[in-house]
C-alpha cells in the first residue's frame, strides 16, 4: 500500500512508524507538517496516498486533505480522550494505565471514528521516555492494526458518539499548572512535575533571579536542605532540597528574553554558572552504588557472577564531551574486574545518540567543542574494539543514531529491544561520520550496505537491522522489563561452554584486522573528513545544529524524504 505520513517533526514514534509500516512492505513518503498546508497538499498530489497517517501532529491537516482522502490520526489517549496534552494529564494525575487511539481525521479535535486502539501502563519515568517506550509500542502496534484494517476493507470504525465510550475534553496543560511549590510540596509531587515536563516543555521557575525552565528529575535520599535550596552540583545536574528531601534536576534552560536567540537545554550547572552562581560541592556519587541508595547516577557498574553490567544514560541519548571521558573512566574499571562478558548499556530508553550538540551550540568555540567531543567519542569507541579477553554486549533499550549507533557497533554482539529504531548514518547533520564506522559497519553488513545506509540516511527497525546484521538479537519485551532480560540473557551467555573458544576467536580476529589496516589509520581517514567540516564555518553543519538544538525549521517548504530532518545528538 502507499502511505503517506504527515508529522510535525520526524520523531521518534514517527521514524518508529516509518520504519515498521516500510518493513511491512508499504511504500512510505514523509512530509513534514510545520512545513505548512500547502507542503501537505503537494506531497499528497505526487505521492496519490493510497492512506495517509499522522503520527505525531501539532497543527490541523487541511480540511480539503482530509475530506478526500482517508486521514488516521495517532492520539497519545484513550478513546473518548481529547485536548492536545493528554499525557500530561495522565501523567500529572497519575493514571496507572493510558491508551493510544488511532482516529479518523475530521474537523473536530480528536473526536473522529476509532480504527485501533492499545492501552499501556504509565511507568514512574519521566514523559518524553514514557512517549519513546510505553507509549511508542502501544500507538505502533495500533497503527499496525488500523493499516491492516483499512487494507482488508471489511472494518467499520467505531463512532466515539458510541454510548460506550466516555468523551472527556482535557484543556491544554499549563504552566501554572506544572508550577513547584518548593515550601508545600512533597518529593513525590516534584518529582512527578518535573517528570511530566522533562524534555518539553520544561517546569518554568526562578533560581537566582533567573526565570529558568527545569527539565527531568530525580530523587536524592541523604542530602538535605531548606526548601528550594540549591545544595550541590553532580556531573552536570544540580540538587534542590524539597520540604521532605531533595531531588536531582539534569537541565536547564533559561527562559526566552525579548531580543535573545532561541535558548535550549544545557547541563544544568553550566547555566547556574553563567548566573555567577556561587559554588556547589560537586557531590559524586559511588560507581557501584551500595544496596539501598537511592540517588541519581547516569553512570553506574554491578556484577554478578562473571558479568559485569555497565550502565548510563544521558538526557536525549547526547554524549558530552565530559560523558564520553566518564564513561571511558567507568568503562576502563570494568575491565579490571574479573568478568569474561561485560554489557554496555542495558537500561531502557536511549541507549546514545553521538555527540552532545547541545552542549556544542553553547560553546564559546562550537568547532574546537565538536572537535573535542568527537575525539572523545572516538577514545570510547576505540577501547571497546580493543577489548579482546571479554565478550562485550551492547544492549540497547532504546533508539541510538550516528555515534551511538558506531558505540554499540563496537561490541562483539548488539542486542536491541524490539520497537528499537537505529540511525546508522550522519549526512542529515552534514557530517561525515567518525566513531570507526568506516570499520565498524562494513564488516557487519558489507561494504555495499554500509555506502547504502549512510547515504540514504533512513531510520532502521531492529527487525531490519537484525536481518542486516547490525544486531546480533532482537530482545521482544517492555522497557520495563528489559534490563531483567538482559541479565538472563547475559548470564547464560557467560555459562556458554562455547565462550572461551568465542573470545579467543574475537582476539584472533581482531589482530588479523589490525594487520590489514590499523584502527589508526581508520580513525586518521575520519577524523580528517569531520575536521575539514567542522573548522569550516561555512559547512552546513553549523547552520543544522543550531537549527536542530533551538528547535527550528530547517530546509524548504516541500515534500520531504526523512534525509531532510536531522535527527542527532539529542531528544528524538
Amino acid at each position: 500500500m502507499d502511505i503517506l505520513l504527515v508529522a510535525s517533526a520526524f520523531n521518534s514514534l514517527s521514524q518508529r512508524v516509518y520504519a515498521e509500516l516500510s518493513d511491512e512492505g508499504h511504500r512510505v513518503d514523509v512530509v513534514l507538517a510545520s512545513h505548512g498546508a500547502e507542503a501537505v497538499r503537494t506531497a499528497v498530489r505526487e505521492t496519490s496516498p493510497e492512506l495517509i497517517i499522522a503520527p505525531m501532529l501539532k497543527t490541523a491537516l487541511p480540511e480539503d486533505v482530509w475530506r478526500a482522502h482517508t486521514c488516521l490520526v495517532v492520539h497519545p489517549g484513550p478513546p473518548g480522550d481529547r485536548g492536545p496534552s493528554s499525557l500530561d494529564w495522565a501523567i500529572a494525575e497519575d493514571a496507572p494505565q493510558w491508551g493510544v487511539t488511532v482516529l479518523q481525521a475530521e474537523a473536530a479535535m480528536d473526536a473522529g471514528d476509532v480504527w485501533a486502539s492499545e492501552s499501556f501502563p504509565i511507568a514512574p519515568v519521566g514523559k518524553s521516555d514514557l512517549y519513546r517506550n510505553e507509549a511508542s509500542d502501544a500507538a505502533a502496534a495500533a497503527v499496525r492494526l488500523a493499516v491492516q484494517r483499512y487494507a482488508e476493507g471489511s472494518f467499520k470504525p467505531q463512532p466515539q458518539s458510541d454510548p460506550s465510550v466516555r468523551v472527556v475534553w482535557r484543556d491544554f496543560f499549563r504552566q501554572e499548572q506544572r508550577r513547584i511549590d518548593w515550601e508545600n510540596d512533597d518529593t513525590e509531587t516534584v518529582l512527578r512535575k518535573l517528570r511530566g515536563a522533562d524534555s518539553q516543555p520544561g517546569v518554568l521557575d526562578e533560581l537566582l533571579g533567573h526565570e529558568v525552565f527545569l527539565h527531568g528529575g530525580h530523587p536524592e535520599d541523604r542530602l538535605r536542605g531548606h526548601p528550594g535550596e540549591l545544595l550541590a552540583t553532580r556531573a552536570g545536574a544540580v540538587c534542590r532540597a524539597t520540604r521532605d528531601g531533595a531531588v536531582w534536576i539534569p537541565e536547564l534552560r533559561p527562559r526566552k528574553n525579548s531580543g535573545d536567540p532561541a535558548p535550549f537545554r544545557r547541563p544544568a550547572a553550566s547555566v547556574l554558572a553563567d548566573f555567577s552562581a556561587p559554588r556547589l560541592p560537586e557531590i559524586a556519587a559511588p560507581l557501584d552504588l551500595p544496596p539501598g541508595r537511592n540517588t541519581w547516577a547516569d553512570i553506574r557498574y554491578r556484577q554478578h557472577g562473571d558479568t559485569g553490567f555497565l550502565t548510563f544514560s544521558f538526557p536525549g541519548g547526547a554524549t558530552s564531551t565530559v560523558h564520553c571521558r566518564r564513561l571511558l573512566a567507568a568503562y576502563r574499571y570494568a575491565l579490571t574486574r574479573p568478568t569474561r562478558v561485560l554489557v554496555l548499556g542495558g537500561s531502557r530508553d536511549f541507549f546514545s545518540n553521538g555527540i552532545h550538540l547541545n552542549v556544542i551550540e553553547s560553546a564559546a568555540d562550537p568547532a574546537g567543542e565538536s572537535w573535542s567531543n568527537l575525539n572523545a567519542m572516538d577514545d570510547l569507541v576505540e577501547a571497546v574494539l580493543r577489548t579482546t579477553d571479554r565478550l562485550v554486549v551492547a544492549a540497547l533499550g532504546g533508539n541510538a543514531a550516528a555515534g551511538g549507533v558506531m558505540l554499540a557497533l563496537a561490541a562483539d554482539q548488539v542486542w536491541c529491544r524490539t520497537g528499537t529504531v537505529l540511525n546508522p548514518h550522519y549526512r542529515r547533520m552534514g557530517l561525515y561520520g567518525s566513531e570507526f564506522w568506516t570499520y565498524t559497519l562494513p564488516r557487519r553488513v558489507g561494504t555495499e550496505t554500509a555506502r547504502r545506509l549512510t547515504a540514504e540516511a533512513l531510520p532502521v527497525s531492529a527487525t531490519t537491522a537484525a536481518q542486516l546484521g547490525m544486531v546480533n538479537r532482537v530482545v521482544p519485551t517492555s522497557a520495563q522489563e528489559f534490563a531483567a532480560e538482559v541479565e538472563n540473557l547475559a548470564t547464560a551467555l557467560a555459562d556458554d561452554p562455547d565462550l572461551e573458544r568465542q573470545i579467543t576467536a574475537k582476539a584472533t580476529t581482531r589482530r588479523t584486522d589490525e594487520e590489514q589496516r590499523p584502527l589508526t589509520d581508520y580513525r586518521r581517514a575520519e577524523l580528517a573528513r569531520m575536521r575539514a567540516i567542522f573548522f569550516d564555518p561555512h559547512a552546513p553543519y553549523h547552520a543544522l545544529r543550531s537549527a536542530f538544538v533551538r528547535k527550528l525549521p530547517s530546509g524548504s517548504a516541500r515534500p520531504l524524504s526523512p534525509v531532510d530532518e536531522p535527527v542527532a545528538g539529542g531528544d528524538r
